[in-house]
Order: C-alpha cells, then structure tokens, then sequence
C-alpha cells in the first residue's frame, strides 16, 4: 500500500479528524477498510497539527468525486503518489535509473547540473532512484523516496567573504530601491502591509514538508553567485528547500484566497519561492520587489530556532515610517512589495530562520502600478497624529510606540524612523549592522 498502514481511530482522534457527525456506510462496524472513510496523514506533520490534513488528503467512500475507489485513493497524490525534486551540484552531468522491484536498473534519463536543471519526477513512495557518473558507473546517490520532497547530489557552495567592503555598491542599490518604490502609484491598504495566520491546514502541510526536508542532502544552498547584495551571501550561508511542484500549486491556490481578500481585488499568481532558510548573521538590506509581478505579497515563517532576539520584519508603511513585525511560525506577514520597502537589516542572532515567499498582482495587469486606485480602495493612512516611546527600545509588535491615530497598529518601531530617501536607509543599515574598518578598507567615515 505505498508504505502506508491502514490504522482505525475512534472517539477523540475519529471526532478531529472526520467531525462528530462521522457515519459508516449502513451503520456498524466494517471490516473491509476500503468502504471506511479514510485519511492519509503525511509523515512529518506536527502532533499538535496532526488532526488538520489539507482537504486533498481525505477519501469519502460514498461522496468523493476525485477517487473512483480507494485503490485509486491510495496511488493518487493525495497519498502514495508523491513528486521528488532531485538536484546536481556534482562536477558532472548524471545517469538516471529507476530500479524496479526485482533490483533491475532502468534508465530513465539524465540530470544536468545546477538548481535550473532540478529534474521533478512524479513518483510513488518506496520507489528506489540512482544517479550514476556515466564515465566512471560510480554510483553518486542511492535514494528511496520516503516522502514528498528533494535532494541534491552533492551541494552548492557559495563563496564567502566576510571583509569585503560593499558600502559603496550598497549605497547605489538602496537609491535605486528608494526611486522605485517612488514609481508606483496604485495602492491596496491603508498602511501597505499586515500581520496574520496561516490556515492550520496549509501551515501542518508547510510544516511537515519542512521537517522532512530541513537537512542536508535535502536543504541545499541556495545559489547567490553574483545576484547583487540585498542578501549578504557573502558573509554568511543562505540555504534552500526547493518545492515541488504539485505541492506547490495546492499552496499558491490556498495562499491567493487569503492574500486577495486582503488585498481586495482579484489577483493571480505571479510567483512561489521554495522555502529560504537564513542562518546566524544574515542581513536582508531594504529593497522593494519586481514591479510587473509582485505587486501583493506573502512572507510565510515556517520555522525558527535558538533566537537570542527577535529577527523583526522591517517594512516601511504609506507615509515611510518604519515598521518592525514580529513573526512566529504560522505567522504570515502581507505588504505591497513593490511599493512598500522591506528588508531585515538588523542580522540574525543565532539559530536559523525559514521563510517562504510568494508574489502575486490584479489579474492580467502588468502596469497595474502606473493606475489610480479603483473606487473603493482604502485611503493610505498618512497622517497619525503626535507619537511617541511609552515602551522600550528592544520591544516591538507589542505597541511601544503609541500615536494619536491608533490606526497605525503595534507595530511602529521603536527606532520611530521615517525614510526620506536613499541614504536614509543607507545609514540604517550601517547603524545596525557590523561595523567597519575604514582605516583598512580605505572608505568614506560615516
């Protein structure tokens, strides 16, 4: 049965999983397990998520349009069927071979290397995959799919350098981000982002993808080889979960209904990132997101661990004041990306931060941000009143600035800095970040 056994639950765990109002067909108790109504529970998932499976997972005997039989259930992507992202970072391009039940090797193909090469291969659980060095037949990786996922052969490696100096390019890429957050003129909210929660279901299946796969070979780096400085690669390793993408599409369709309603207009998706996970000391610098594509978006907290401080989400509302968002997993964090600026300036202290990422825009509309607001948009909140410090400098999400507009929400920060331009952020992120040595590097003081 694809690794899976079939296991009764009865009163609690019956009553979380079905409802109260679960029914046998005709009543009684039945033997043949393929009349009972069933779930497939996904291994991984959290104890305290357990009795949330994604609508997907469940089979009704007597009403389910997508399985004409439980077997059909049991091979389908709601159980057994699974995809596997497989990825190459060896020196070579690889064999590819499925080995049947008789431990005959079958070719199925090859895999290029890089992550632009990720080969995504529909599979069933318990199939068995080798990937082989066509010149020598050494046999590279030997894998079993347990579950719905990836794995790299071999991993990437970034190059790191903690003492190079990229004040001056920093400089230039956060005028840039000032002028075009300039750009657009179309608004959603009143202040330009949000705070929320993901539906228990999406977040159970979101956590137990990333427990499946939160280690090496199947967290990967993620490639930032000459992809600019809003991340800073260069001083600290930033790793990668790619998703497949049938696991993929039943998030983007989940997440649209929360973000459209949010927005207040219809939207369609433009963009799903795998899960990025920062590590110790990781920065993101302030920036806004592809103007075309990204006009509402989505930051997804997955995972943390071993904070010694909270890593607040930065984001900068209507009028440029600075906002610094806390987040938990199961926590989501709407903004406007391409309007609204957003970064993580301050590094990360200790332990690891999973995020994902997706990016959506008004149906059909790539110049959407160049249009007046339509007739009923919120009005932008720009003028709140007098404010001020009632809590401490280290508190946030927890309404330590107060202004005469409550409407502003608890999530003012206690820095109570508003950008005017450029080099405001720049000198952020120089205030909160590792200090240089200008005598060394030979660079402008500040």
């Amino acid at each position: 049965m694809y690794l899976h056994a079939p296991i009764a639950v009865e009163g609690d765990a019956a009553r979380a999983l079905f409802g109260d109002d679960v029914r046998l067909p005709g009543g009684g108790t039945i033997d043949d397990v393929a009349r009972c109504p069933a779930v497939c529970l996904v291994r991984g998932v959290d104890s305290n998520l357990a009795a949330f499976p994604l609508p997907e997972q469940y089979y009704d005997p007597e009403g389910n349009e997508e399985h004409e039989s439980f077997r059909a259930f049991l091979s389908s992507h709601s159980c057994g069927a699974v995809e596997f992202a497989f990825v190459n970072y060896s020196p070579k391009t690889l064999s590819v071979y499925w080995i049947d039940d008789d431990g005959e090797k079958k070719y199925v193909g090859h895999l290029d290397r890089n992550e632009k090469n990720t080969w995504f291969a529909g599979t069933f659980i318990g199939h068995r995959f080798t990937f082989v060095d066509p010149d020598t037949e050494e046999v590279l990786l030997d894998h079993t799919v347990e579950f719905s996922g990836t794995i790299g052969v071999f991993n990437h490696e970034n190059y790191l350098d903690p003492t190079v100096d990229i004040r001056e390019e920093m400089r230039r890429e956060l005028d840039i981000n000032w002028s075009d957050h300039l750009r657009v003129k179309r608004t959603f909210t009143p202040l330009g982002f949000n705070k929320g929660r993901l539906p228990d279901d999406v977040f159970a299946s979101m956590r137990a993808f990333y427990y499946n796969n939160r280690d090496p070979p199947h967290r990967l780096q993620e490639e930032w080889d000459s992809q600019g400085v809003f991340v800073n690669h260069w001083e600290t390793d930033i790793n990668f979960i790619v998703i497949p993408w049938h696991l993929k599409h039943i998030w983007q369709a989940r997440l649209k209904d929360v973000v459209q309603e949010w927005a207040g207009c219809e939207i369609e998706q433009t963009d799903l990132y795998g899960i990025r996970q920062y590590e110790s000391g990781a920065r993101l610098s302030t920036h806004v997101d592809r103007i075309n594509t990204h006009a509402v978006s989505l930051i997804v907290n997955i995972a943390q661990g071993n904070l010694t401080q909270p890593w607040t989400v930065e984001v900068y509302d209507h009028a440029n004041r600075l906002h610094e968002v806390v987040m938990e997993p199961g926590d989501i964090v709407y903004y406007e990306s391409a309007k609204a600026l957003h970064g993580r300036n301050t590094p990360l202290a200790g332990g690891y931060y999973a995020n994902l990422f997706t990016h959506y825009r008004p149906i059909g509309d790539p110049d959407w941000y160049s249009k007046d607001n339509p007739e009923g948009t919120p009005e932008p909140l720009m003028d709140v009143g007098k404010c001020e410090l009632v809590g401490k400098p280290n508190e946030y999400s927890v309404g330590a600035v107060k202004c005469e507009n409550p409407a502003i929400g608890p999530h003012l920060s206690p820095k109570m800095f508003t950008a005017t331009s450029g080099e405001d952020l720049y000198r952020l992120w120089l205030s909160v970040g590792p200090s240089y040595d200008d005598e060394a590097n030979g660079s402008d003081e500040l």
